[in-house]
């Protein structure tokens, strides 16, 4: 499981693909997103926008990413 660090109180999803490296652009990021590819916190996510905090786990085709503080 990969750990991506808070630089604030949030990151917002398509960033945190970026960050993460598991998407190359904002484009990419958008598209997964749509597609129901992504699962946060257990639950498909299809908001680009939506705010991950601390706790928060991403699942990407068997990748996971941690937020934490």
């Amino acid at each position: 499981m990969q750990v991506l660090h808070l630089k604030d109180e949030y990151i917002k999803l398509g960033q945190a693909l970026k960050a993460a490296g598991l998407v190359t652009s904002g484009v990419e990021a958008k598209a997964v997103i749509q597609d129901g590819q992504i699962i946060v916190n257990n639950e498909i996510s299809r908001q680009r926008g939506k705010k991950l905090y601390a706790g928060d786990i991403i699942d990407f085709h068997g990748e996971q990413i941690k937020i934490e503080k």
